[in-house]
């Protein structure tokens, strides 16, 4: 085995599987929830839409649920 290679010509490719990893959607969020991540990203160089993903997915795991009381 050599101990340098050259990698200047070699060309580089997109993962074919990093599309069945994640789907685009959209959502309503409130203007303060994403202020709070945007702040939380600025504080760990995490982009804010990683850091609601790293989130929800706790909560996914952690099988956490809601719990909604409405007014009578």
């Amino acid at each position: 085995m050599r101990k340098e290679y050259d990698f200047s010509k070699m060309k580089g490719r997109k993962n074919p599987y990093a599309k069945a990893l994640k789907k685009q959607v959209t959502i309503r969020m409130g203007v303060d929830i994403i202020d709070y991540f945007k702040q939380m990203s600025a504080e760990t160089g995490i982009p804010y839409q990683n850091l609601i993903n790293l989130y929800l997915r706790e909560c996914v795991q952690s099988g956490r649920k809601i719990s909604i009381k409405w007014a009578s």
